[in-house]
């Protein structure tokens, strides 16, 4: 077993991301949650944007879209997929590779309700990825949506979240002189345990 002390000490690879990820709402000016989220189209051309986690469960990392954007296209065609974690304030970094999932049940109308009204109304009145003649188009369009659905608005249909179950994250700390640590995690499949390496900067 490879010796892992201080913030990297656990056995439990997602109780460190909470605590990490607690760590970082203390120090981290804007959005500690967020995440670098990657993709891949049908061709195999990789894509990257920022989305913000929304919860670390005991076996997954959660976040939360429209179904018909271009990001969910390609998470349901490939059903896998990598985000970065990174705090400037904290010098560490969380990556994670895994498999993909829609989170599409009760934990997701759980979420979108709490969200503010012009948020809830918003994801309503976007088709996220899609060409937008002007901002003033879409003003219209909350406004129209806002009329139809009222102030307390369901879940669309087309929005919820996904789920990513790992079978690979790795934590790495800045160091010294740039002898950094890193300590990844990797599992062939998730019913299999964890093999705990620690990796050269």
């Amino acid at each position: 077993m490879t010796e892992r002390k201080g913030k990297f000490a656990g056995d439990d690879p997602f109780v460190i991301a909470q605590k990490w990820l607690a760590e970082a709402q203390d120090s981290e000016l804007n959005d500690p949650n967020a995440i670098a989220l990657s993709t891949v189209d049908a061709s195999g051309l990789p894509n990257a944007r920022m989305v913000l986690l929304k919860d670390i469960e005991a076996g997954a990392f959660v976040f939360y879209t429209n179904y018909t954007s271009a990001k969910a296209q390609e998470l349901d065609s490939a059903g896998k997929a990598a985000f970065v974690m990174h705090w400037k304030s904290l010098r560490r970094q969380i990556r994670v590779r895994g498999l993909v999932e829609k989170e599409d049940g009760p934990s997701a109308d759980a979420y979108y309700a709490s969200r503010s009204l012009k948020s809830r109304l918003g994801a309503w009145a976007s088709d996220q990825s899609k060409p937008l003649s002007s901002r003033t188009a879409l003003v219209a369009k909350v406004a129209k949506v806002t009329a139809t659905h009222g102030t307390n608005p369901k879940r669309p249909p087309f929005w919820g979240g996904y789920r990513i179950t790992p079978l690979e994250i790795e934590f790495w700390a800045d160091g010294d002189h740039r002898l950094h640590d890193r300590f990844v995690w990797r599992r062939e499949n998730t019913d299999l345990p964890w093999a705990i390496d620690r990796l050269n900067p």
